[in-house]
């Protein structure tokens, strides 16, 4: 290979001219540099069988080389010879390299998370950012004190604080995500019972309680603390803490349960064992409270509820009620005419519902009537007690119009005799009134 230098211009194998020097335009030192690049130009386009590429220069070409090699030696033997330059060097590179990683990986990311339909993983993305940016900032920084002479004590001091600063940047990041999953999970309620947005304070401070306990662990673990004692310590905080809070937990434990279970919701009509009914206007952790249809409200703990019965009268595959209207008639009233009076009655309602459809059923022959139950629908709780006033009322008027009787409970009292001295007083009574009431003569 030939490189000619004609009037301050070298041309390559292939003739490509390089201009290195003008005479009084550029000074010595820039001269030397673009010597150097234009030798490397040239000997990465020639390949010598058996030897290196640079024995294939002439001596004059190799004379660029060792003049920059010249200029450089005193920054090179500075940073070979500098450790704390070189631990700083390595810092400074790794906030370019933490800077392009991240921005290179995250936009491979933005590709496949804009192909999804939800909204989910583009904001988890945004939250993972920001701990896998400082944790290539971690890795150098540790990387570059190591390089730099300090003593044993320093260097691990440096090191577990490095450490510890990337242990809160990760517990940070899972604080977020859980509160940012718990909260999209509250929003569907419908399929997660027991997850509501009246729970989601519970839940979430719990996570970051857990999350915390981690990373104070972890932090323990780089600092190589002894923990025997502090869970000891925790240990008996927790059984005093347990027994002082005894009822507290219980309602606290038995609300969640409840929430779990659903057997109610907010404003769900429940009848409670001891006759209480009213509507769930709230659902706590600690208690349960009711409207009553006299605008009274009532709190039951939940440790109670949990134990007792309850008649959730909007449960079932709908929220309609049935209701039973009891109606008596005389002996000897027409049936087919009472059954059709107490159809029309409950058609005619406007508060009844047409489907399921009113029915009615004789029921029992009683001691002075004929016993028959209306049958209905309403279509919430909350209507029973109206829906009842307009049926007795229209059931009364109609048996009224039809002059069927509604017959009250009598008795028939027969004396078969009295003793002869209180006949002999009953008498005299009435001798003494019949005297009393004949005209004086």
């Amino acid at each position: 290979m030939v490189i000619k230098k004609e009037n301050n211009i070298i041309f390559t194998a292939k003739g490509d001219p390089w201009r290195f020097a003008k005479t009084g335009n550029m000074k010595r030192k820039s001269c030397k540099m673009r010597c150097l690049l234009a030798q490397m130009s040239a000997i990465s386009m020639v390949s010598v069988p058996g030897g290196a590429a640079l024995a294939a220069l002439p001596a004059e070409a190799s004379e660029p080389v060792e003049a920059i090699e010249t200029y450089l030696r005193p920054l090179i033997d500075l940073f070979h010879g500098n450790p704390w330059l070189q631990g700083i060097v390595a810092i400074v590179v790794t906030f370019t390299v933490a800077s392009f990683t991240t921005w290179l990986l995250f936009k491979l990311i933005r590709k496949v998370t804009l192909k999804t339909t939800f909204d989910l993983d583009d904001q988890i993305a945004l939250l993972l950012r920001p701990p896998i940016y400082y944790t290539l900032l971690v890795s150098g920084f540790s990387y570059g004190v190591h390089l730099m002479p300090m003593t044993d004590g320093v260097e691990t001091m440096a090191t577990r604080i490095i450490q510890s600063a990337g242990v809160m940047v990760w517990v940070l990041f899972f604080v977020r995500l859980a509160s940012l999953l718990l909260t999209r999970v509250a929003l569907i309620s419908h399929k997660v019972s027991f997850l509501q947005r009246r729970t989601l304070t519970l839940f979430d401070n719990g996570a970051k309680v857990i999350i915390f306990a981690a990373g104070l662990y972890a932090f323990f673990v780089i600092w190589k603390i002894d923990m025997t004692a502090w869970l000891a310590s925790a240990g008996i905080a927790g059984i005093a803490v347990g027994f002082a809070a005894k009822d507290t937990l219980s309602n606290l434990f038995s609300g969640v349960f409840i929430l779990a279970d659903a057997p109610y919701k907010v404003g769900d009509y429940i009848v409670l064992d001891r006759g209480d009914r009213g509507k769930v206007i709230n659902i706590g952790l600690r208690s349960t409270r009711i409207l009553t249809r006299d605008d009274i409200e009532i709190t039951i703990p939940n440790s109670i509820i949990g134990n007792t019965t309850i008649v959730n009268q909007s449960g079932g595959p709908t929220e309609k009620l049935r209701i039973r209207v009891k109606i008596g008639v005389a002996y000897g009233s027409d049936v087919d005419e009472v059954r059709a009076i107490l159809l029309k009655v409950a058609q005619d309602e406007p508060l009844v519902c047409e489907n399921p459809a009113p029915r009615v059923r004789f029921r029992v022959f009683g001691a002075s009537s004929l016993d028959f139950e209306l049958l209905c629908w309403i279509p919430n709780p909350e209507l029973r007690g109206r829906t009842m006033d307009k049926l007795n009322d229209a059931v009364y008027k109609q048996f009224n119009r039809a002059n069927i009787e509604i017959p009250y409970a009598k008795q028939d009292l027969y004396i078969r005799g009295l003793p002869e001295a209180l006949l002999a007083v009953s008498q005299k009574s009435l001798n003494d009134s019949a005297s009393k009431t004949l005209p004086q003569k």
